[in-house]
């Protein structure tokens, strides 16, 4: 079984069986439609032959047959060679038949008119077996001599060994050829399919040579067979890079962010009073924040690049909208998913909780209506390479409530800013959508809407039809 594990094994294999069912098909196929040639055309000699016979034949006048056939075959003149031409009168026709001298005094065997009955051309056709042993085919037919009427019956035989020599032959030929053919197209075959596959030999070589460190992606011209798959394993390879850049920096990031309230916690621990609880509370919030906030990043991170990180906009958009309307009865939404197939490269998870804090702020905020949409939209400005050629998708949730000023968007968009006090929440909201719209090289940004509210509008990174 090992070496049907290997590509080229199995692909020669499979040329070499199709190539030898064909090869043999066609022989035989040849073959036949030559033996139905050749038969064909003794059928047509033999006849030609006949009516020479009876071209050549006369009553003399002592009421005799009488005619020299002249058939310019030697084998008609020569014994046993199944050569033969027979003239026999009928009826009140009381000639001598007449033979040829192959014949001799020897007959044929003759099958009953019942049996082999004429054609429309009033002739027929039959095989049967001469004195001396041979297969012979015979052509018949009768004819009215003088205007008497009186008739005789002509035959004329051949030796069906001529045929089957010279379909013996020619198969033995037609074999001979297709053998060596087969074997050339085998041979052929062989060196185009392992020429063929250089390629992947030439990847696999390129993959070890990235294994062992010695380069950074697959280097190489590979036909465009095999191009998107070198182009797949060197995204990964990069993927794979950045994830562990990144994790080292988000652990550095980490540390450095939990430094500070650890130290505090000692520092209050060192002075041997009593730790207020609030102070303990805040320093292991902010501690859990941070560690939370690095943990779904380092999530993002981690599936950004892969082809599983796909949701289905339409049915994330309808529940969250739903779940939305029950809360706020008084206010309306409006959802727009155009085309309803539209998928985003996020994590489903990722994908509510974006639409789910722009949808809880703008609902704070709005007077009586929510328009949300998502639809297909171009690249961000400036994408080159990877980013430019994928496909992206754009949300925006806009609502009819009193806006943003500029500066004011600013301190929106830091964590834990809140403009309004007066609203509940913990001012983590948009920070937390554009950290996820960064992770996946997305872009977000508020601005004033047509309606005079606040309009967020995301660029996400979406899922070509290809890919989905």
């Amino acid at each position: 079984m090992g070496g049907f594990r290997s590509l080229t094994a199995r692909v020669l294999l499979l040329a070499t069986a199709w190539s030898a069912v064909a090869l043999v098909v066609i022989a035989i196929v040849i073959s036949q439609l030559y033996r139905q040639s050749s038969e064909r055309a003794f059928t047509d000699l033999l006849r030609a032959q006949l009516y020479n016979v009876i071209n050549s034949m006369t009553i003399g006048e002592d009421n005799k047959l009488s005619g020299n056939p002249q058939l310019g075959d030697l084998r008609f003149s020569q014994p046993e060679t199944g050569w033969y031409w027979i003239i026999e009168p009928l009826g009140t026709f009381a000639a001598t038949p007449l033979s040829s001298s192959s014949l001799g005094t020897s007959n044929i065997k003759v099958p009953t008119i019942l049996s082999v009955p004429f054609n429309n051309r009033y002739e027929r056709f039959y095989r049967t077996n001469d004195a001396f042993g041979n297969t012979v085919l015979v052509a018949e037919t009768e004819v009215v001599l003088d205007g008497e009427g009186r008739a005789a019956r002509f035959r004329v035989s051949g030796n069906l060994a001529v045929v089957e020599d010279d379909v013996h032959g020619f198969s033995r030929n037609l074999y001979i050829t297709l053998a060596v053919f087969g074997v050339g197209s085998l041979i052929v075959n062989g060196l185009a399919i392992l020429f063929g596959l250089l390629p992947l030999k030439g990847a696999r070589r390129s993959l070890e040579r990235v294994r062992r460190g010695e380069v950074e992606r697959l280097e190489g011209r590979f036909p465009r067979e095999i191009m998107p798959l070198a182009n797949d394993i060197n995204a990964l390879i990069e993927s794979n890079r950045r994830i562990v850049e990144r994790a080292r920096m988000q652990v550095g990031n980490l540390a450095h962010s939990l430094k500070t309230p650890i130290a505090v916690l000692l520092n209050e621990g060192r002075l041997g009073e009593k730790v207020p609880s609030d102070l303990v509370r805040s320093q292991a919030e902010a501690m859990q924040t941070q560690v939370q906030s690095y943990l779904n990043r380092a999530r993002i991170a981690a599936q950004r690049d892969s082809l599983l990180a796909r949701s289905e906009a339409e049915p994330v958009m309808e529940r969250l909208v739903r779940v939305m309307r029950r809360l706020n009865p008084d206010t309306k939404f409006h959802l727009s998913v155009s085309p309803p197939s539209l998928a985003v490269a996020l994590e489903q998870q990722d994908l509510e909780e974006t639409v789910g804090n722009l949808l809880e702020n703008a609902a704070r905020f709005a007077k009586t209506d929510i328009w949300v949409a998502i639809a297909p939209s171009s690249p961000p400005p400036g994408s080159e390479g990877e980013a430019a050629r994928r496909a992206w998708v754009e949300l925006i949730v806009e609502d009819d409530g009193p806006g943003l000023e500029p500066e004011q968007i600013t301190i929106a968009m830091k964590r834990g800013k809140r403009l309004d006090e007066s609203k509940p929440g913990a001012g983590l909201g948009l920070s937390i959508v554009s950290e996820i719209a960064s992770e996946y090289n997305g872009t977000f940004n508020l601005d004033r809407g047509a309606h005079g509210g606040l309009r967020a509008r995301l660029l996400l990174p979406g899922v070509t039809r290809d890919a989905a």
